[in-house]
């Protein structure tokens, strides 16, 4: 098997530096793509998708017949208990950055907020996406990766 891409060895050791729920959420609202982690079955399931920040909140767009979608339309208040993964990591340095977003994400039934969020947010999928969904973060968790010799 070939690799369509050289790798090429990182330099030096790395360091781990925790970013403050600030940086972190500053850091991920300046992406558009990361990672939904919920349950489905009983077991962990993710989804690549892309998002917007709004208000403090991750939102993302679904679709009629999505895992997801099931399972925040049947939510009770608060709603259902997801994960949010984002990151910059250089694949040949081996530095950058990673945010992880724990919370409640709910389906937006409101139709004023999802016809806002509808024109905020184009899926990059060729899908009809005609739910969203919100994200209220509870913990956020961030690191910096860093040369271990950089002050």
């Amino acid at each position: 098997m070939t690799l369509d891409h050289a790798e090429a060895a990182p330099a030096g050791p790395r360091q781990s530096v925790e970013l403050d729920s600030a940086e972190a959420m500053r850091l991920l609202g300046g992406v558009s793509f990361g990672r939904i982690v919920f349950t489905q079955h009983a077991l962990p399931t993710i989804r690549p998708v892309n998002h917007i920040l709004v208000d403090g909140d991750i939102v993302i767009r679904t679709h009629e017949g999505a895992a997801l979608t099931r399972r925040t339309r049947h939510a009770g208040d608060p709603g259902v208990v997801v994960a949010y993964e984002a990151d910059v990591i250089d694949p040949a340095t081996h530095l950058g950055w990673s945010v992880v977003v724990t919370g409640y994400a709910r389906l937006v039934t409101d139709p004023d907020e999802l016809a806002r969020y509808q024109s905020l947010l184009r899926p990059w999928v060729k899908q009809t996406m005609d739910y969203a969904v919100r994200i209220r973060p509870d913990l956020v968790t961030g690191i910096r990766l860093t040369a271990a010799d950089a002050p």
